[in-house]
């Protein structure tokens, strides 16, 4: 297969994907050839700011402090 129509195929498939599923791959081929990948901006993060109560959020930071941050040393 010719490259070009590599990219052609690759690119007629992208366009079939999610907007997430795009921005997965982007992250792939931007590792790929070291390159920084860019996060999500605290300007589009802002949309969420109070969409959970407090007391939601104490219980999840809860369930992470004591379920997440374990080792359990025989698995490695």
């Amino acid at each position: 297969m010719e490259e070009s129509t590599t990219i052609q195929e690759i690119t007629q498939r992208l366009d079939k994907l999610t907007p997430w599923q795009q921005k997965q791959i982007l992250n792939s081929v931007l590792s790929f050839l070291g390159e920084p990948i860019r996060g999500t901006s605290g300007e589009e993060l802002l949309k969420f700011v109070g969409l959970f109560p407090p007391e939601d959020l104490d219980q999840i930071k809860q369930a992470i402090e004591e379920d997440c941050e374990l080792i359990d040393e025989s698995q490695w």
